[in-house]
């Protein structure tokens, strides 16, 4: 049976591993949305199972050129509250318009949805998107929750792991268990999510839940340096000064937020990806 996949925002790092894992199965047609089509590697580009439209996230009209005859649209938006919340809600309109099946959405994170509005900005767009896909007639809404993505979470954006140094720096008792998972295995759950059709509401995969710093002696044969910076307290505190200084500056303060998500803390509070 031949499916026909959209891929929202697909010139990102995931959206290409997404698009990898699908463009492997010869029987798919893929729609890509973007604002650039020349960022996509032309192998895609030119595969005659890859149809692009170029378009911006506030044009209705292109996003309905865009969705129309797929059976699932996963998004792959990565902005500004904005971005994640307007930009994806214009689009599940576009979906259900079109009577498109089901709708990935861009969440790729800690369980959300036991959280209230106001508790952790950075996950409101999530419980915006989420309400707006339950209120609608044809779209069905999928999440897909992961914990954090490994490969930025070690990236110096985190400033968690200090390689010069051999020093990994947290917030709390040190030995708190991190929940991640990688970008390429991610794009293999969420390929494997829009190919089932029955795969509808939540959908929970972890890759890793571990205790770094033991996990790290085990593998590299050294014990890295412990930099305890403070509280979960005063980690929250840090995220919450952050996001009132510049609550449009996502960038300044999801990494914290993340940090604090990650944390037993927040996993008490009732996550459990």
């Amino acid at each position: 049976m031949s499916l026909t996949f959209g891929i929202a925002g697909i010139t990102g790092k995931f959206a290409r591993l997404v698009l990898k894992n699908l463009w492997c199965h010869p029987e798919v047609e893929i729609r890509g949305f973007c604002r650039n089509a020349s960022k996509l590697p032309a192998k895609f580009r030119d595969s005659p199972n890859v149809t692009i439209v170029q378009g911006f996230s506030d044009d209705l009209d292109a996003l309905r050129t865009f969705v129309r005859g797929c059976d699932v649209v996963i998004c792959c938006y990565l902005g500004d509250n904005i971005l994640m919340t307007e930009g994806q809600k214009l689009l599940v309109d576009a979906c259900d318009l079109g009577k498109v099946d089901r709708y990935i959405a861009s969440n790729y994170c800690l369980d959300f949805t036991k959280l209230e509005y106001g508790q952790h900005p950075a996950k409101d767009p999530m419980k915006h998107v989420k309400a707006h896909l339950d209120s609608k007639k044809h779209v069905k809404g999928v999440h897909v929750l992961i914990g954090a993505f490994m490969e930025t979470f070690w990236s110096g954006y985190f400033g968690v792991w200090h390689p010069e140094e051999c020093k990994l720096s947290f917030c709390g008792n040190g030995d708190d268990i991190w929940e991640s998972t990688t970008y390429e295995i991610a794009a293999e759950y969420v390929a494997a999510m829009a190919r089932d059709s029955s795969a509808i509401g939540l959908q929970n995969f972890l890759g890793e839940r571990r205790s770094i710093a033991d996990d790290f002696a085990q593998v590299y044969g050294k014990t890295p340096q412990l930099e305890r910076l403070g509280s979960l307290d005063d980690l929250y505190n840090t995220m919450q000064t952050t996001f009132d200084k510049d609550p449009s500056n996502i960038f300044a303060y999801l990494a914290i937020y993340i940090l604090y998500e990650l944390s037993d803390a927040y996993q008490n509070a009732g996550s459990d990806v």
